[in-house]
């Protein structure tokens, strides 16, 4: 069985809007896009392209895929980044859409034609596509965060975590990796339900073993 991952760039605030650009998600009268880019690293680079050569398939929120079909299929294959996005399968969760520009699309009306992807693939990676990975965590679909968490706040903009979320709780997968310009990759799996009406102060007073 595979992995349904999400593969996101966000603030100590979980702010992930318009990452690697100012004009890449005006919504909502967004004016600090391109925040990624002040802390960008040789090392940081070759552990996001490690994840996406790892990827089999790719799934998309619709603004999110908008962006990519338009600017992958123009960089090449001598990009190594746009080669493996324009080979592998695309997927797309859109009622909207109908002919999807991008060769190797598969239009996808509802999340919950995402659950089969886990049977086909060993690796499907959700890039961005906040909405999208909202409706996937409030369904129980995600198996697994790659985060990479960056030091700035923004105050303002789309976040990680909002009213829809259904309650769960993650597992670290291996150490926190930190970069040499301060942002740190975080991995985390998903194990259950939160356990919760934990009373730290008595836990505190229990004499060790």
């Amino acid at each position: 069985m595979g992995m349904i991952q999400v593969d996101l760039f966000i603030t100590l605030d979980g702010v992930y809007q318009a990452p690697g650009g100012p004009d890449e998600d005006r919504t909502g009268g967004f004016e600090s896009g391109g925040w990624q880019g002040a802390y960008v690293d040789g090392e940081s680079g070759r552990a996001i392209s490690a994840v996406i050569e790892r990827t089999d398939a790719l799934l998309l929120g619709r603004r999110t895929y908008d962006i990519f079909a338009g600017y992958w299929p123009a960089r090449g294959d001598d990009d190594p980044i746009a080669a493996t996005f324009n080979a592998i399968p695309k997927f797309v969760v859109s009622r909207t859409l109908t002919t999807p520009s991008w060769e190797g699309t598969t239009v996808l009306t509802d999340t919950a034609e995402v659950r089969p992807l886990r049977a086909r693939f060993g690796e499907v990676h959700v890039v961005g596509s906040g909405d999208l990975v909202a409706s996937l965590l409030e369904a129980d679909l995600v198996d697994r965060l790659n985060l990479i968490l960056y030091p700035l706040v923004l105050g303002s903009g789309k976040r990680l975590f909002g009213g829809r979320t259904a309650p769960a709780a993650f597992s670290l997968v291996g150490p926190p990796r930190a970069f040499p310009k301060g942002s740190v990759s975080l991995v985390y799996e998903r194990a259950g339900a939160p356990v919760t009406g934990v009373d730290i102060s008595r836990q505190a007073r229990r004499p060790t073993d």
